[in-house]
């Protein structure tokens, strides 16, 4: 009996920040792995997610936002994770919102212009728009600016047309042996993912208020009997901002605290015990060496 034809490729999704990357990696696996928010570069780091679909395995890499401008070394690193990623894929999925195409999309577009990989436009929040024909004539003035492979609106919070994209994905996969195991769902650490689950409860809580000087580093993370012990910092750069985020009396901690151990316990499977912090590192988003420790940057 001959084995049958395995193939594996890298997908990634790239985009202006805010155009739903995050939530659409999410509904493709079926299972919170990214963070999502209203706010435009809640994605820092590029994210691993696979997914195995019989003999076809699909490695996404879900990028920061790529966008213009930007002095502080952390919109560089993000940059250049985002850029980086695309030097090695199979396959490019590029998100944008329906019926909205700007400099952000453009500049990303003459980016992707550079790669040799098939490049699918995905229009994201179809479920948006109101009058449908406008649609049609939005597509085809896109579809004018590249050779796509291929052009597929979808709604990744409804889940709408994602099943045909994950399809037409595999269309480009390389034949190749599957990577990882068939129920591996990414190739971050626990730790990793832990601190995202909180940097996306601080983002959601304190919405404009929120830093954007703000990131999570895991101090601990350990196995006690049937609990999972996790104590994290949450580092600002001044005092004013370490006001903000513990909140009065605490309650703007203690919730995100809450909310997160709520999601750490559904992704983790099991009983979570949080402890969070808060301190000041004068400029840590300018300190190339810190974010390196802090994870940002990592392929």
């Amino acid at each position: 009996m001959t084995n049958p034809i395995t193939h594996c490729g890298f997908i990634a999704i790239v985009g202006q920040p805010n155009v739903g990357k995050s939530t659409l990696l999410n509904c493709i696996l079926g299972k919170k792995l990214s963070i999502t928010s209203d706010k435009p570069q809640t994605t820092r780091h590029s994210i691993t997610g696979i997914k195995s679909i019989g003999e076809a395995q699909l490695v996404f890499v879900d990028t920061p936002g790529l966008h213009r401008g930007g002095k502080r070394a952390l919109n560089r690193v993000m940059n250049k994770t985002a850029k980086s990623v695309l030097s090695d894929v199979d396959v490019v999925l590029f998100v944008v919102n329906a019926l909205q195409w700007d400099q952000q999309d453009e500049a990303v577009l003459q980016l992707l212009k550079k790669n040799s990989a098939p490049i699918i436009l995905v229009i994201n929040k179809i479920d948006k728009v109101k009058q449908r024909e406008r649609l049609l004539p939005f597509i085809e003035a896109i579809s004018q600016k590249l050779a796509f492979a291929k052009i597929i609106p979808i709604s990744a919070q409804k889940g709408t047309q994602v099943e045909d994209l994950e399809h037409e994905i595999i269309q480009y996969l390389p034949e190749s042996p599957h990577m990882y195991d068939d129920d591996q769902l990414t190739d971050r650490s626990d730790g990793f993912i832990a601190s995202e689950i909180i940097r996306e409860k601080l983002t959601r809580s304190l919405g404009e208020e929120l830093p954007y000087a703000l990131t999570v580093g895991i101090e601990l993370m350990e196995e006690e009997e049937d609990q999972l012990n996790i104590a994290a910092v949450i580092w600002v750069e001044r005092e004013g901002q370490k006001g903000i985020v513990v909140g009065k009396g605490g309650e703007v901690l203690k919730k995100v605290g809450t909310q997160a151990r709520i999601d750490m316990e559904r992704y983790f499977e099991q009983k979570v015990f949080l402890k969070l912090w808060v301190k000041v590192k004068s400029n840590w988003s300018d300190d190339e060496k810190l974010l390196n420790h802090l994870g940002y940057g990592e392929q």
